[in-house]
C-alpha cells in the first residue's frame, strides 16, 4: 500500500524550507483572511522565492573574498571629496558593470578606496553579479603559483568571467619585471570585456615605482583607463575624520 506523507514530509524532500517553517503561518493567515488557493500557493512560492534569492546572495558574497563587509550606506558622503559625492550615486546604479567600464580610485591612504571599492562590489553580489575581490599582492601571488603548477589556464578562464573584479592596495607592494608581466597580462584578459575596479595609492605617474618597466606601465595605465571612471580621493583620511568625530573632537 502506497504510503501517505503530509505536506511539510514532501516540502523537506523537495527542499522548500519556507513551506516547512512558515506553512502553518500561511494557512492560518489565508483562513483568517479568505484567501483563495491561488492566493495561498502565490504566498507560499513568493516567500520560498525570497529565502532562495537571500542565500544566492550570501554565496556569492562568500565566495567573492571580501576581506571587510564595508557597505555604502555606512559612508558619510559629506566628508568625501565633492566629486566623488557627485559620482557616487551614478556608480551606485551598477551601469558602469554593463557598459563594461573600469574604476580607478586613487589617492593617499584612508581616504573611502577600499570602503567605495567593497560597496559597490557588495551591491552588485546582492543584485545577481558575480564578483572576486583580491588584492593585487595576493593576486599576483595567485598567478605565478598557478603558473608552477601549471593551473594558469584555469586561473585566467576564472578571472575573465566574473562580472566585476575589485583589485585592492595598487601600490603597496613593489613588481618584479616577471610581476608585471603576469599582471598585465591577467587584467589585460577583461579589457573592453569586463569591469574591473582599481585601488591605489599611487597618481598615475607613480606607477612605475612599483613596475619598473615604463613601457609595461605605460600599457597597463592606458589599458586599465580606457573609458574608465578616474576618481581622485586624495584629501585628509576619512578613517581619521571618523575617528575624531567618534572621540569628539
Amino acid at each position: 500500500m502506497e504510503q501517505v506523507h503530509d505536506v511539510n514530509w514532501y516540502a523537506r524532500e523537495l527542499g522548500l524550507l519556507h513551506v516547512v517553517s512558515e506553512g502553518e503561518n500561511v494557512l492560518r493567515m489565508a483562513r483568517e483572511r479568505g484567501w483563495s488557493t491561488e492566493e495561498v500557493l502565490a504566498a507560499l512560492f513568493q516567500g520560498e522565492y525570497e529565502r532562495r534569492l537571500v542565500g544566492r546572495q550570501k554565496a556569492r558574497i562568500r565566495t567573492a573574498g571580501f576581506s571587510q563587509m564595508k557597505y555604502l550606506e555606512e559612508l558619510d558622503r559629506n566628508e568625501l571629496p565633492e566629486t566623488v559625492g557627485e559620482l557616487l550615486p551614478r556608480l551606485e546604479t551598477l551601469d558602469f558593470i554593463k557598459e563594461h567600464r573600469n574604476i580607478v580610485l586613487y589617492g593617499n591612504p584612508g581616504t573611502g578606496k577600499t570602503h567605495i571599492a567593497t560597496g559597490l562590489a557588495l551591491k552588485a553580489c546582492m543584485e545577481g553579479r558575480t564578483v572576486m575581490f583580491t588584492s593585487v599582492p595576493h593576486l599576483i601571488t595567485q598567478i605565478k603559483e598557478c603558473k608552477s603548477s601549471k593551473t594558469l589556464h584555469q586561473l585566467e578562464l576564472r578571472f575573465k568571467k566574473y562580472d566585476l573584479v575589485v583589485c585592492d592596495e595598487f601600490g603597496y607592494v613593489s613588481c618584479d619585471k616577471e610581476a608585471g608581466e603576469l599582471l598585465f597580462n591577467h587584467l589585460s584578459l577583461r579589457a573592453d570585456l569586463k569591469s574591473t575596479i582599481i585601488t591605489t595609492n599611487l597618481a598615475f605617474d607613480r606607477w612605475g615605482e612599483v613596475i619598473r618597466d615604463k613601457v609595461l606601465v605605460a600599457a597597463m595605465v592606458d589599458r586599465l583607463t580606457h573609458n574608465a571612471y578616474l576618481i581622485n580621493m586624495n584629501g585628509e583620511s576619512y578613517r581619521l575624520k571618523e575617528t575624531r568625530k567618534f572621540n569628539g573632537r
